[in-house]
């Protein structure tokens, strides 16, 4: 009896270990200074573009806000912790923040997620 109980727990924590969900998920607020906007826009929609075809992306979208069309949010979910560094080393991500900095209204604000259920 207490190795059939024993053979049930690893099942359900190897079960739950495989259902957990290990992607992670980012929101990068955007707000360029207003006279960037024909410069921004763009950029960001290459960037956008850009990292839809990485490996390990699950889904990245670039939306805009209609009452101040120079704030912007990117919403993007990854595989993992190690699909988002891959993604912060490439070459285009580096290239487009070196651009993006002088049409900044405000730092960068980036905020890492995890789903809790």
């Amino acid at each position: 009896m207490k190795l059939a109980l024993a053979s049930l727990i690893i099942l359900l924590v190897a079960q739950f270990g495989a259902a957990q969900d290990t992607k992670l998920y980012v929101v990068t607020h955007v707000d360029l200074t207003p006279n960037y906007i024909v410069d921004g826009t763009p950029l960001l929609s290459k960037f956008a573009s850009d990292s839809r075809k990485e490996k390990g992306v699950v889904r990245f979208e670039l939306l805009q806000e209609p009452g101040r069309k120079n704030h912007f949010t990117i919403v993007s979910v990854w595989e993992n912790q190690a699909a988002f560094d891959a993604h912060l080393e490439a070459d285009h991500t580096k290239q487009f923040r070196e651009k993006l900095q002088p049409m900044l209204g405000g730092p960068l604000d980036e905020r890492l997620h995890s789903n809790l259920q």
